[in-house]
């Protein structure tokens, strides 16, 4: 049982850091001048640090009191003494980790898009020969690329972790309700083909990743072929040193 609360204890970890890559990139985008004082190294360890210890107390916490072996049969996280506990605990956890999240994203993301926009225009006001504006250029591409690479994480996000929040709250507004092994199976391995699936999602879509797995294949490539993939990485490393020096 240690396990497997490990494991789900990681499991929202990982969202509570994909909550605070949103927050990240809202900041730097949509309040750039605020980035700059904010988002400090040492704050995005302690972001980083707050995600993992937070999951792992909030699940060691729960698993304790809520978890029993009857019959043989072992039932994690939903034996409660309390029905109000459990029915405070199931709409809490619903509102903090599905729709608080969905909020989050469609915020942040909705205001990204609008200025990734407001940019492009007048990028495309001012566009003229020149290195300045291929530069320019390519760090709004890099910079959209990421965007759309993490909101299609946030969408699979979404759907994929829909129905295990759903059948868990309803496990807890009706404690005593027998629930299908079918529709328990199925919403369980949505929730971790969505594990499963962010690593492809970030090897064909972000650039940056993309390159360094392509240089773990042991084929040789031409050297054009090498400075290409190198290209967005540096682009955006330079860009960024730019940023800082302004």
């Amino acid at each position: 049982m240690l396990r497997i609360n490990f494991i789900w204890a990681s499991i929202i970890g990982s969202s509570i850091n994909l909550l605070s890559i949103t927050i990240e990139r809202y900041i730097k985008v949509v309040h750039s001048s605020w980035s700059k004082k904010m988002l400090r190294k040492w704050v995005k360890c302690a972001a980083a640090a707050f995600a993992w210890i937070a999951g792992t107390v909030y699940m060691m916490i729960l698993v304790f009191p809520t978890s029993a072996v009857i019959d043989g049969v072992c039932y994690g996280y939903l034996i409660w003494n309390s029905e109000t506990a459990a029915l405070i605990h199931g709409i809490w956890n619903f509102i903090s980790f599905y729709i608080i999240m969905i909020f989050i994203f469609v915020y942040c993301y909705g205001k990204i898009l609008v200025v990734i926009r407001r940019q492009a225009r007048v990028m495309a006001g001012h566009s003229g020969p020149g290195p300045s504006t291929s530069k320019k250029t390519q760090s709004s591409h890099i910079q959209s690329n990421v965007i759309k690479t993490m909101i299609l994480v946030s969408a699979l996000y979404v759907v994929l972790w829909m129905p295990s929040y759903v059948l868990y709250l309803i496990a807890h507004i009706k404690p005593g309700l027998t629930i299908n092994d079918t529709v328990y199976y199925v919403s369980t391995f949505l929730a971790f083909l969505y594990i499963s699936t962010n690593p492809f999602i970030y090897a064909v879509k972000f650039n940056p990743v993309r390159c360094v797995l392509v240089g773990l294949i042991p084929w040789k490539r031409s050297q054009q072929a090498n400075e290409a993939c190198k290209m967005p990485v540096s682009g955006a490393i330079s860009t960024h040193t730019a940023s800082q020096r302004n």
